[in-house]
C-alpha cells in the first residue's frame, strides 16, 4: 500500500514538473515573443521616422530644385529679355550705322561729283587762259636779227658766231616799248649783258624780257600791267650788242625755257 502511495506520489511530481517546465518554456516563449514584438516595433518606429526624416528631405530637395529652376527660369527670361533689348538696340544701332555711311557715300559722291565739276571748271577755266594769252610785239616795228638756239648768228660786238636766245627789233632811242601781255613786274635791273632789263611775269608759267633800255620810268617792281601799257623806252645799254642799231632785245620764257617769240606773237 505504501508502495503504491509512493508510486502515486512520484507520478504526481513527475506531473508537476513536467507542467512547471511546460510552464517555464511556455514563459520563455511569449518573453521571446514580446521581445521580439518590442525590437520589431522599434524598428519600425525607426524605419518610420527614418522615412518621414526621408520624405522631409525630399520635400526639402525638391523645394530647393523647384527654387532653382524658378531662379535659371528667371535668368534665362532675363537674359532672353535683354538679349532681345540688346538685339533690338543693335539692330537700331545698325540701321543707324547704315544710314550714316548712306549718308556719307550719298555726300562723298556729291562732293566728288562737285568736286570733279569744280576740276573740269578749273580746267576749262585755264584751258580758257591759255587760249586768251597772246602776245603782241612790245615794237611795232621790223626784226633785225631771228631768235638762234639751235642756229648760230655772227655778233658784231663780240666778232665771233653765238646763239641768240631772243628777238632784236629795230628802233630809235626814247621808242615807248609796251608790255607784250598782261602780267606783274618781276624785276627791274642792270644786267651786264645786256643792259637795263625789264622782266614780266604772265599767266601759265611765261615771263617777257625786255632788255637794252634806255630808261624804266613807267612801271615798278611788283606793278601789275595791262596788255600795251608802256614801261619803258628803247636805248643802246647791252655790252653785247653795243656795236648794233638802237634796238630792242625781247625774249619770251615758258617755264624759264627761253622759246622762239615769233611762235607767240600774233
Amino acid at each position: 500500500m505504501r508502495r503504491n502511495s509512493r508510486i502515486k506520489n512520484q507520478k504526481e511530481k513527475s506531473v508537476t514538473d513536467k507542467i512547471i517546465i511546460y510552464c517555464g518554456i511556455g514563459v520563455a516563449i511569449l518573453t521571446l515573443v514580446l521581445v521580439g514584438l518590442l525590437i520589431y516595433g522599434k524598428s519600425l518606429s525607426d524605419n518610420v521616422k527614418d522615412s518621414t526624416m526621408s520624405l522631409e528631405k525630399m520635400s526639402s530637395i525638391n523645394q530647393t530644385t523647384e527654387n532653382t529652376l524658378n531662379k535659371n527660369t528667371a535668368s534665362a527670361s532675363t537674359d532672353i529679355g535683354k538679349n532681345v533689348e540688346e538685339s533690338k538696340e543693335e539692330l537700331n544701332t545698325t540701321n543707324n550705322s547704315n544710314t550714316m555711311q548712306n549718308s556719307t557715300t550719298s555726300n562723298t559722291v556729291t562732293n566728288t561729283a562737285k568736286s570733279n565739276n569744280t576740276t573740269t571748271e578749273n580746267t576749262q577755266t585755264v584751258q580758257e587762259t591759255k587760249k586768251e594769252l597772246s602776245f603782241q610785239k612790245p615794237v611795232d616795228e621790223e626784226i633785225m636779227r631771228e631768235y638762234a638756239k639751235d642756229n648760230l648768228v655772227y655778233s658784231e660786238t663780240l666778232q665771233e658766231w653765238t646763239t641768240h636766245l631772243g628777238i632784236d627789233i629795230k628802233a630809235d632811242k626814247t621808242t615807248v616799248v609796251k608790255a607784250a601781255e598782261a602780267g606783274t613786274v618781276k624785276s627791274i635791273k642792270n644786267d651786264p649783258r645786256y643792259g637795263l632789263t625789264i622782266v614780266i611775269e604772265h599767266d601759265n608759267e611765261f615771263q617777257t624780257v625786255y632788255s637794252n633800255l634806255l630808261t624804266s620810268e613807267f612801271v615798278v617792281e611788283g606793278e601789275k600791267v595791262e596788255k600795251g601799257q608802256s614801261i619803258g623806252t628803247v636805248g643802246n645799254t647791252a655790252a653785247f650788242e653795243i656795236a648794233d642799231e638802237p634796238h630792242l632785245h625781247f625774249e619770251i620764257l615758258k617755264n624759264s625755257i627761253q622759246e622762239d617769240p615769233t611762235i607767240y606773237i600774233k
